[in-house]
């Protein structure tokens, strides 16, 4: 059985991370992916009005931090999201199949603070701590850690591919964004934090990545070793398979406290009692068996509540 999704309540936290397929350089930053994520982000966003606190993408993978409303919202906007993000990858790299490695992973991140700091942090990190750029602003591809210091919006073109292809089939010719709108991906503050003002925020976030920069030096000092640089970035072959692939299992929760972890997976298990003990009724013909609130019983619709 697939690890189910769980969501505790409205506006929660979560971290979603999903990976290339055999760790691919599939996501390699440069203007035109960067661009067209950007756009597939922010339609996606968009459509399935979620909001997002942090993303970050490097070569093989990227990072949401995002407050959802439940499992549902997360899935549609993931299905969406990356069915997308695929077609316009396989467009730019000339790669024909899979995208994605497996399912995405999303982590709730409880109410505490220290948890939804450390998550923010982790994300920011992204490309410093691989010690690959050494400040945060030097990484070339999608990272949302300028947007609030520095007032960058994240813009990019979503494209519709099927009036292009209806134009290609008239015999038209088309510039490139004719048919492409532009898209704006929203960022909304961290939850323990959404009582700043904003230029308190802004100080934080800063502050963050002054930590990062900070941390990632000392390791290359103590290691005698340099970044690799954005030249050796960009040059990189989206279709290049490292021999060996860096693999973890992902939390179902990242918590500050024991109390708090143990309170989560304690209301988790109930979850997932409660839908075995409703999925075997549901086997014997029980159509009527009661699933919990937030789950999707199987080939029927989901329970809210």
């Amino acid at each position: 059985m697939r690890k189910l999704r769980y969501v505790p309540k409205p506006k929660t936290l979560v971290h979603i991370t999903c990976r290339t397929i055999n760790g691919l350089y599939l996501f390699r930053p440069g203007p035109e992916f960067n661009d067209a994520f950007l756009g597939v982000l922010g339609k996606a966003q968009r459509d399935c009005e979620l909001e997002l606190c942090a993303v970050s993408v490097l070569s093989t993978h990227f990072h949401l931090l995002s407050i959802v409303d439940d499992v549902k919202q997360a899935a549609d906007f993931m299905r969406n999201f990356k069915s997308k993000l695929a077609l316009e990858t396989n467009r730019m790299t000339g790669w024909s199949g899979p995208v994605f490695d497996r399912r995405y992973e999303m982590a709730v991140v409880t109410d505490e603070e220290a948890a939804q700091v450390e998550v923010l942090k982790y994300i920011l990190a992204q490309g410093v701590k691989e010690q690959l750029v050494e400040r945060i602003l030097d990484w070339p591809g999608v990272h949302s850690f300028g947007a609030p210091l520095e007032g960058t919006p994240l813009t990019g073109h979503w494209f519709d591919r099927s009036q292009e292809h209806a134009a290609r089939v008239r015999g038209e010719e088309y510039d490139r964004l004719q048919y492409a709108m532009v898209e704006t991906v929203t960022l909304s503050p961290l939850p323990c934090w959404a009582h700043l003002l904003e230029e308190a925020y802004r100080q934080r976030v800063a502050s963050l990545g002054e930590d990062i920069e900070a941390e990632a030096a000392v390791v290359r000092e103590v290691a005698g070793t340099r970044v690799l640089g954005v030249d050796a970035i960009l040059a990189r072959d989206p279709l290049h398979r490292p021999e060996k692939l860096a693999r973890s299992p992902a939390p179902r929760v990242h918590a500050a406290t024991q109390a708090t972890r143990k309170a989560f997976y304690e209301a988790y298990s109930w979850f997932v009692a409660a839908f075995r003990d409703a999925a075997e009724k549901l086997r014997r013909g029980d159509r009527a068996a009661p699933f919990p609130a937030g789950s999707f019983p199987p080939a029927l619709p989901f329970v809210a509540g």
